[in-house]
């Protein structure tokens, strides 16, 4: 995989110079996903009865805190790997963005963004999950392409070996390719999530789902993870990554059970009593 996809070569402005800039695949595949996935949300929004340029606002302060977050649990769980130089806490094109810490920040955003514009709350956030998946896609494949986030050594075809330079990843090893276990998963997620976004029967269902598939998915994922800067736990038994995806998988399906409660009538009840009143 190669990590730089060109560079702008250096400039001289009359007595200081700028470059080479390096264009990463790693930061052009996440602008891709994010740039998808908000086009897309915005169309279901309208097809829903939503402003969608509420939905597109909401994805610049959604990208941001996403961004935020998932460098600043990167950050907490290899405090040490910045104790000498902590400027290297921005350097987030050289990876290291735990999934999880943005979906936190990423959430937070929008709850705050949709109550701060009276959007209805749990609606948008259905509207919203299958997107977060299909973009998450992308950025895995950003992962694979810079050679962040790699596998444990394999022995089997299903190997991979990093060999350019810049690569992240250890070269000459064959390694599972873990980033393409999780951009497949992710993709298999969005289908799911848009396929009982159409059946579901409260609002707020297709939000909770998300995080119920994508831990199941990041728990098993984990296990052919090879990279050390994710922390381990019980003599290696489960990573920081696994703890969270117990975590979440409980909290997740706690609160179906509680919108399920809060919301009787099923959307699909609603649907045919508006068609009898035409």
């Amino acid at each position: 995989m190669h990590p730089i996809l060109f560079e702008i070569p250096m400039i001289d402005l009359g007595g200081w110079t700028i470059g080479p800039i390096p264009i990463r695949l790693y930061g052009l595949m996440i602008g891709i996903g994010f740039l998808v996935a908000i086009w897309l949300a915005a169309r279901r929004a309208k097809k829903e009865g939503l402003d969608p340029e509420r939905i597109m606002d909401m994805g610049v302060y959604i990208l941001l805190a996403a961004i935020i977050g998932s460098r600043l649990f990167y950050v907490l769980v290899n405090l040490q790997e910045f104790q000498r130089n902590w400027l290297e806490v921005l350097a987030i094109w050289k990876g290291g963005l735990v999934f999880y810490g943005g979906l936190i920040g990423a959430v937070a955003a929008g709850m705050w963004y949709v109550r701060k514009h009276g959007l209805p709350v749990w609606r948008t956030a259905d509207i919203v999950a299958p997107y977060i998946a299909l973009g998450h896609m992308f950025g895995r494949f950003g992962c694979f392409f810079a050679g962040c986030c790699y596998g444990a050594p394999c022995h089997s075809s299903a190997c991979i070996i990093f060999t350019d330079p810049h690569s992240l990843a250890p070269l000459g090893v064959s390694l599972y390719p873990t980033q393409l276990f999780e951009a497949g998963g992710e993709f298999v997620n969005f289908l799911i999530l848009l396929a009982v976004f159409r059946v579901r029967k409260f609002d707020g269902q297709v939000f909770w789902l998300y995080p119920v598939l994508y831990s199941i998915l990041r728990f098993i994922v984990e296990f052919f993870r090879g990279d050390e800067a994710r922390g381990v736990y019980f003599g290696g038994a489960l990573s920081t990554s696994q703890l969270v995806s117990i975590g979440m998988f409980s909290v997740s399906l706690f609160m179906l059970w509680r919108l399920g409660r809060k919301q009787p009538i099923l959307v699909g009840v609603e649907d045919k009593k508006k068609s009898r009143n035409k």
